[in-house]
């Protein structure tokens, strides 16, 4: 019996990765399975959380070094699209000056996956949203300063 019950378990772990591929994509379902980046940052030079429309919430953590971001990483409460798309955003912005940050839109996340679930295209543009959103908050702060 044991050994039947394995092979179901395994036969249907199969099924669901082999869906989630063909859904998310070589690269997001990569991501998925071990998202690069992930996990909140002590002590960040610029941070954002923003809520989508969806309920999730997206945080955003960036270290800047000679004006670059040379450290980022994110966190999120969301599906994993949500994951997916946290990480891409993240891996972006590392090398990138605040100002270049502006280039990391919803558009170029789905671009760099180059295939996503229309239904979760949303996720792109949280993340988008939530990066750049800690790169203005990093950026008031300088100007206070």
């Amino acid at each position: 019996m044991t050994d039947n019950l394995d092979a179901f378990v395994e036969n249907l772990q199969a099924q669901i990765f082999e869906e989630a591929r063909e859904s998310l994509g070589e690269l997001g379902f990569e991501r998925w399975r071990n998202p690069l980046y992930a996990g909140k940052m002590a002590d960040p030079d610029a941070y954002a959380r923003v809520t989508g429309p969806c309920g999730d919430t997206m945080e955003m953590f960036l270290r800047l070094d000679n004006g670059r971001v040379g450290t980022a990483s994110f966190f999120t409460d969301g599906c994993a699209s949500s994951t997916v798309c946290g990480s891409l955003a993240a891996e972006m912005a590392v090398g990138k000056d605040p100002d270049e940050i502006g280039d990391i839109t919803g558009e170029a996340i789905l671009a760099k996956l180059g295939k996503f679930p229309k239904e979760d295209e949303h996720c792109a543009f949280l993340a988008a949203e939530t990066i750049n959103e800690a790169v203005h908050n990093y950026m008031m702060q300088q100007v206070k300063k």
